[in-house]
């Protein structure tokens, strides 16, 4: 039997430490702009519309749709290589940034632009879990 080859895990920093925060706990967590109210991802020490350093996290709807997508027929390393083949997409929030993420719990041939989603949760670690999601 081979040896499974561990995923890479995302690096956790002082301004992605909330947000990792969330996924543990199956929560999506985005910022909001408490000046001009605009949400953004990923996370920054400033607002990137009005440049305002009054960024607070709240939870999204986790619910999006696709924007767009490819499907990984190839693995991009051996880590990977027992999901293809698998889709890497851009979805856009209810609350209006985009994500990259992947797209599960259905065919990948079924993935279409404009399809309606909601996130769901891997857990890769007990501290890192990963959003994904999947046709609602």
């Amino acid at each position: 039997m081979a040896a499974t080859i561990p995923k890479p895990l995302p690096a956790v920093t002082n301004e992605t430490a909330p947000y990792w925060e969330g996924c543990k706990h199956h929560e999506l967590r985005i910022q909001q702009c408490a000046a001009c109210g605009r949400y953004q991802f990923y996370p920054r020490i400033y607002c990137a519309q009005c440049f305002s350093d009054r960024v607070e996290w709240t939870r999204a709807s986790g619910h999006a749709k696709v924007t767009t997508f490819t499907i990984v027929r190839r693995p991009v390393s051996p880590a990977f290589a027992d999901d293809v083949p698998y889709v890497v997409a851009l979805v856009t929030l209810d609350e209006g940034p985009t994500m990259m993420t992947n797209i599960i719990g259905c065919p990948v041939e079924q993935v279409v632009i404009g399809m309606p989603v909601a996130v769901t949760f891997e857990d890769w670690t007990p501290d890192i879990s990963i959003p994904k999601f999947r046709p609602v």
